[in-house]
């Protein structure tokens, strides 16, 4: 395919959802190399972020791009590589969320550094989506969404909390001062683990640097924010089993992960440049893995919010670039920078989902009462 063909069927794809190439609405791209038609079109989503990391297009508002661009399908009008299926017939052989390759993720992404992430996030440090149905900006959103855990997880003290990838701790945190619980925290991030350990000493909370499958004990709730993307539908059943297996008989787990409409292979440029190996859920999967151990007692899609979070985070992260940038170079804000608004706009466009399931093990006598 010439230069030339795929200049002609990308431009068309674009302008049947009003984005003109070199045009003057913010949605509009700019391209600068015309290579960036032929690697979008052999490359996909891989070859768009690649080419927009390499500068050969920019656009004013990418989440709005985005948005436009998944919205309208335009990604399924662009026939498939053999080599794509080929990867995806790879995924069905190959475990690439093993015991082994977990820490990957920890070591290529949640071990950057602390300055990064303390600029980005809230204060808390949560790098999950807030829940900003009364919230007026990030530091609400994200504290709405630690008590909305604990609500759901009827929380009282003298409890035992699990959480499984519990981040730079700020649930567990919460959780500990405002509820009154006792909190075993599990993580793959070094730095995670370093600064749970000194951020919440004096606190009944024990950080363990370790995979889920090592989990021992038995608690009185379990929660995960935002650590399900990293398990692989290979190992769903046998994570399941470990929360099963961990949970008391009357007790409540949470499970809050991002989700996607129906079964498809990762973003192939996320998974390359940000999340190694992560993949994303769908609906029948998380059923089928949790079928005959846990009943579902609540399922809330709040997706909307991760726009908004997002955003958030990106504008925190364009905000403090000055300070940022002595230790990275141009390549990386405009690889984080599509990472952010990229994301925000699949969620935009509602490809992508935010949940929060409860779960029991035999059902809650009397119904289960879900706080909003």
């Amino acid at each position: 395919m010439k230069n030339t063909s795929a200049k002609s069927i990308i431009t068309e794809l674009l302008q049947s959802v009003g984005i003109t190439i070199n045009g003057k609405e913010r949605y509009d791209i700019q391209v600068h190399n015309d290579e960036f038609y032929n690697v979008v079109f052999h490359k996909r989503e891989l070859g768009l972020g690649e080419a927009y990391v390499a500068k050969w297009w920019d656009c004013d508002h990418v989440d709005e791009f985005v948005d436009r661009v998944l919205s309208a399908k335009l990604d399924e009008k662009i026939k498939k590589s053999k080599l794509l299926f080929l990867k995806i017939l790879i995924t069905k052989i190959i475990n690439f969320q093993s015991q082994y390759r977990a820490w990957m993720v920890g070591e290529r992404h949640y071990d950057l550094s602390d300055e990064l992430f303390s600029a980005m996030l809230d204060r808390n440090k949560n790098y999950t989506c807030g829940y900003w149905k009364n919230a007026h900006d990030l530091e609400d959103a994200q504290y709405a969404k630690l008590d909305l855990v604990c609500r759901k997880l009827q929380l009282k003290p003298g409890m035992r909390l699990l959480d499984i990838g519990c981040g730079w701790g700020a649930l567990a945190k919460h959780a500990a001062e405002k509820y009154g619980v006792s909190v075993v925290g599990v993580t793959i991030s070094r730095n995670q683990f370093e600064f749970v350990k000194q951020h919440c000493q004096g606190l009944p909370i024990e950080i363990y640097l370790q995979d889920y499958r090592d989990i021992e004990g038995q608690f009185d709730r379990i929660c995960s924010l935002g650590m399900f993307e990293h398990v692989g539908d290979t190992n769903y059943s046998a994570y399941i089993q470990v929360v099963n297996r961990s949970l008391a008989e009357d007790g409540l787990f949470l499970l809050h992960t991002i989700g996607q409409n129906y079964k498809e292979p990762p973003n192939e440029w996320l998974a390359k440049y940000i999340f190694p190996n992560f993949v994303l859920p769908t609906i029948s999967l998380i059923a089928k893995a949790t079928e005959g151990l846990l009943v579902m007692e609540d399922w809330h899609n709040f997706g909307a919010d991760y726009d908004k979070t997002l955003m958030a985070w990106q504008q925190n992260f364009q905000r403090h670039w000055p300070e940022l940038k002595s230790n990275y170079n141009e390549r990386f804000y405009r690889l984080w920078n599509y990472y952010l608004l990229g994301s925000a706009g699949a969620f935009r466009a509602r490809v992508a989902q935010l949940w929060q399931i409860v779960f029991s093990k035999t059902g809650v006598r009397g119904g289960y009462q879900a706080p909003r």
